[in-house]
């Protein structure tokens, strides 16, 4: 399946940002050049205080244009690179003989500020804002001890400006920084709840099947002697269970290499054995058979229309009913277990309960942790605890969506 071509960048994304520092700086110079020149004859030497003195223009613009270029390549070193930047635009500035920094002309430094404070560390772009704000002051500072005319509206102006181009900046970098945690938690938060559905499946399935081992195993030894045949059944018992769980084991094995074995050969992949299909209310009657011949007779009632359901809803059903069998066989020292399972239209509803001893709904173990989380994931119902008559009851009621009505 050819693979899917990637989208084109959008424009300031694929042209480089000292790219468009360097165009705006040509563009605004070359515009004050055109507002000077107009409508007399161009100044090609640059006047300080009414004196014409020596140095020209074009030369000096054309040392500005060097350091601007210089800056506008891609660097390691940011501040350095501004530092270049400030320069060509103070060089400029003198060249066009205007009082202050213009807006026009610092607008570069802000679109380069606004780039250091998106894309780098607060400390750099705030020693980069310091940096800029520095040479505005510093340059009308200088002007004033010198005795030349300052305007203080453009100074103001223009460092509002750059103020305002290091807070955009700023604000895209947080919103980045926010994008990145929220991401990082959501992955976080995915790996612990694939780590809990792990735990579930590998504690429901294994708990149930080492508890009925170990009655079989505890049965078997102790008729060995006597009834050789009783013991058979339960070494057939004990097999049987132990290739299910094997069978399981693979599975879930399967299921976590997924990434690996997508990238198989077709070969490999064929040549591979199948997996057998996840459990569901179907294998109840044959999770009964099992447990009845633990020891623990199981009987299982159906109530309304048998019907399929969807994977999830099918195979918590299962392992809930699973857990539960087990929790009577190993726990309330129950002789029967009646499972009682009800398909309505509008919600799936279990009940389990026994003639045991009873016993607490909040315990240290993990079984009914394990089925309260999977009914809450499936917005149920769960309710545990003993019943007035002796014994212990569960009850689930799990909604089924409408689609599948």
């Amino acid at each position: 399946m050819p693979a899917t071509p990637p989208l084109p960048l959008p424009l300031l994304k694929r042209v480089p940002p000292g790219v468009w520092m360097i165009a705006v700086w040509c563009a605004v110079t070359a515009y004050s050049l055109m507002v000077d020149a107009w409508p007399g004859e161009p100044r090609w030497a640059f006047v300080l205080d009414g004196t014409t003195l020596a140095a020209p223009r074009l030369p000096m613009l054309t040392v500005a244009l060097v350091m601007v270029l210089c800056a506008g390549m891609p660097r390691r070193a940011p501040l350095p690179a501004l530092a270049l930047l400030l320069a060509g635009t103070v060089v400029s500035t003198v060249a066009l003989s205007v009082k202050d920094i213009p807006l026009l002309q610092f607008l570069a430094v802000d679109i380069a500020l606004c780039f250091l404070a998106a894309t780098r560390p607060r400390r750099v772009s705030a020693a980069a804002a310091g940096m800029a704000l520095g040479v505005l002051f510093g340059y009308a500072l200088t002007r004033v001890l010198l005795g030349m005319p300052v305007v203080a509206s453009t100074v103001v102006v223009v460092a509002l400006t750059t103020t305002i181009a290091w807070l955009i900046g700023n604000s895209i970098h947080q919103g980045h920084v926010h994008a990145d945690t929220l991401r990082s938690r959501a992955a976080e938060a995915a790996v612990t709840a694939e780590r809990l559905r792990i735990a579930r499946e590998l504690h429901d399935m294994v708990a149930h099947s080492i508890g009925i081992i170990a009655i079989q195993a505890g049965m078997g030894s102790r008729v060995i002697d006597t009834q050789p045949v009783e013991a058979r059944r339960s070494l057939a018992a004990i097999e049987t269970t132990s290739r299910e769980t094997l069978s399981g084991l693979r599975r879930m094995l399967g299921a976590l290499r997924r990434a690996d074995s997508a990238a198989m050969t077709d070969s490999a992949r064929r040549a591979r054995s199948p997996l057998d299909p996840a459990p569901g209310l179907a294998d109840v009657e044959r999770l009964a058979a099992r447990t009845t011949a633990a020891g623990v007779r199981v009987d299982v009632r159906w109530r309304g229309e048998r019907r399929a359901l969807p994977p999830e809803i099918d195979l918590s059903a299962f392992r809930i009913i699973q857990e539960s069998v087990t929790n009577v066989v190993r726990h309330a020292d129950a002789r029967s277990c009646q499972v009682s399972i009800d398909q309505q239209d509008a919600a799936l509803s279990i009940e389990v309960s026994d003639d045991g001893r009873g016993s607490p709904a909040e315990g240290s173990g993990y079984g009914l942790v394990g089925m309260r989380e999977r009914v809450a994931l499936l917005h149920g119902d769960f309710q545990a605890a003993p019943h007035a008559g002796g014994g212990f009851r569960v009850t689930v009621r799990l909604p089924v969506p409408a689609g599948v009505r």
